[in-house]
């Protein structure tokens, strides 16, 4: 299995028992791994260690339970396997800026339905991002302060009213490949998806001036389908010395929605090896039908 695979396994086993005593033993046992060469595979690839990518996204779950729940924050606090109240209120403040009191108070990011029914209000722009794709129109993208990966919101793509077997649109941002040059990049973040029928996934493409696709990989040979969960992906591109253009975002064809959450682009060494989808064009050996007689 592939690293990383191993990693998504393990994220996925992270996020089903976010509530439990989990240890660094467990969740590499898990895996296969010794925790030391875990813990190593683990920062490399998602930027960050075990401890801490637990300890953030516990502390999301609290702000969710702050904002929709009426649990006391002590409660809230053993939830999310804090040693304490004191402890979980700073770390909170270091995450969010403010005490979890003040938090509580301060944001209240949905209004309640006469049934009960909790409406989270989103935004229809996402600075720094577009909408995109075959049929742009019949998806829309936003921010999402309810369903959170780690801090304040995500971003969305959803499908409207998608046109029939191949209609898709993109979230996604173009900029100058000046700086990445010579280096291999990585583009990554987390994605959560709902009601994805044909495919989710995050893209990314490098072409020259004249627009030609020098590296690309769309994760097409690794779907994101159906509903799923929190998890890590990532895309692994060289920057050839002739790029002018780097694009990134995700996608999503047909019916559903994603969420994303905590991109990253960065560059990696030689020794993470490229997601690049080799682009093959066939030619015939010799021209054909010259005179048009078929």
């Amino acid at each position: 299995m592939h690293t990383r695979d191993i990693i998504r396994k393990s994220i996925a086993f992270m996020e089903d028992r976010l509530q439990e005593a989990l240890t660094l033993e467990q969740i590499a046992g898990h895996a296969g791994f010794s925790p030391h060469h875990f813990h190593r595979l683990f920062r490399r690839e998602v930027g960050t260690n075990v401890a801490d990518y637990l300890r953030r996204r516990r502390l999301c779950l609290a702000s969710r339970m702050l904002l929709y729940s009426d649990q006391s924050i002590i409660d809230i606090s053993l939830h999310g396997h804090f040693e304490s109240q004191e402890a979980f209120t700073r770390a909170f403040k270091r995450m969010y800026g403010m005490p979890p009191g003040r938090f509580r108070k301060m944001f209240s990011p949905h209004i309640q339905e006469p049934k009960g029914e909790i409406t989270m209000r989103q935004e229809t722009k996402v600075k720094g991002w577009i909408l995109s794709g075959s049929h742009p129109h019949q998806y829309e993208i936003g921010i999402d302060r309810g369903t959170v990966h780690q801090g304040h919101a995500s971003g969305y793509i959803k499908a409207l009213t998608p046109e029939g077997p191949g209609a898709f649109a993109t979230l996604m941002q173009q900029f100058k490949a000046d700086q990445y040059v010579g280096k291999r990049m990585r583009f990554s973040g987390f994605v959560r998806t709902a009601g994805v029928k044909e495919y989710c996934g995050l893209w990314m493409r490098v072409d020259n001036s004249a627009e030609d696709v020098l590296q690309f990989d769309n994760m097409n040979d690794r779907k994101i389908v159906g509903d799923t969960n929190w998890n890590h992906y990532a895309i692994v591109l060289d920057v050839p010395s002739n790029a002018a253009t780097v694009s990134i975002g995700v996608l999503l064809m047909g019916p559903g929605q994603a969420w994303v959450d905590s991109f990253r682009f960065e560059e990696v060494d030689a020794s993470v090896p490229t997601t690049n989808l080799e682009l093959h064009y066939e030619l015939p050996d010799e021209p054909s039908n010259l005179n048009f007689d078929e």
